[in-house]
């Protein structure tokens, strides 16, 4: 929900709530950039979801913040367990996919098989990521362009798809295991779980540091709290990463144990 419902709801200030997501924004991302390392994932498929931040693109204008405008949540999944390992919030830009990827990298403990849509940046952020030692393919979706105005629900819908095609970038990929098929399912519970990332919402984020705090609660969430359904146990469990279901309560917690003793806490054990 909504900044302004969640005041409702609680009864608690809007200085409040938003301090509370600052502070457990900050301690999600914090733990999660420490858990997720030598992942022993086999495979990985990597999206991006787009949102925006104050304005849509189209209506800003030069005297709004830089931040204005839209942005884009790169994602990971790993399909086998369905973790999720890291994200970035940023543009849809070269440098966004390169500083993604090698965030990616540096968190697999092994050769991975890796598929991605046929966006243009992302061979070359792969090559300089992995250096090569990745079985890497691309997608390549066709979509029938509709030139006339489109009325009513069907303006939202997503275009028609024509035809799809792999293309082997690099190493020796399974082509009949590649896809991006759960990825996109996975960003579709995103857009359906988190008000900020409607279409058509008043809920949308109207900075850049919250949108970021947001992205990271969420991904705790799914991670690390939530039984998903295909595993049976959290993600986070059935990847190894850690051996107890954490509950809300213990993410809350964190904001307390950042910083130096962040490390002592006892989740951090596991």
């Amino acid at each position: 929900m909504g900044i302004n419902a969640a005041c409702r709801v609680t009864g608690a200030s809007k200085n409040t709530v938003l301090k509370l997501l600052a502070d457990v924004g900050r301690a999600c991302a914090l733990y999660q950039h420490r858990a997720m390392r030598n992942l022993q994932c086999k495979r990985i498929e990597c999206d991006e979801i787009w949102s925006f931040v104050g304005a849509k693109a189209k209506n800003v204008t030069p005297d709004h913040p830089d931040e204005f405008g839209d942005c884009y949540t790169f994602t990971a999944i790993d399909p086998d367990t369905k973790l999720m390992p890291c994200w970035l919030v940023g543009v849809r830009d070269r440098a966004c996919a390169f500083e993604f990827m090698a965030d990616l990298a540096s968190r697999l403990s092994g050769r991975i098989q890796l598929t991605t849509d046929g966006w243009h940046a992302y061979p070359d952020a792969v090559e300089a990521a992995f250096l090569g030692k990745v079985d890497y393919t691309v997608i390549n979706k066709s979509f029938r362009g509709d030139p006339a105005p489109v009325e009513g629900r069907r303006r939202y819908s997503p275009p028609e798809l024509v035809t799809t095609s792999k293309a082997v970038v690099n190493g020796n990929p399974d082509l009949k295991r590649a896809s991006t098929s759960i990825v996109e399912r996975s960003n579709l519970s995103l857009r359906m779980g988190n008000r900020r990332m409607t279409r058509l919402t008043n809920a949308f984020s109207k900075k850049m540091e919250n949108h970021m705090h947001a992205m990271s609660f969420y991904f705790m969430v799914y991670n690390f709290v939530k039984v998903h359904s295909s595993v049976r146990v959290s993600p986070a469990m059935a990847a190894g990463v850690t051996n107890t279901l954490w509950t809300m309560e213990d993410i809350v917690m964190m904001a307390d144990t950042q910083g130096d003793e962040f490390a002592s806490a006892p989740w951090a054990a596991s």
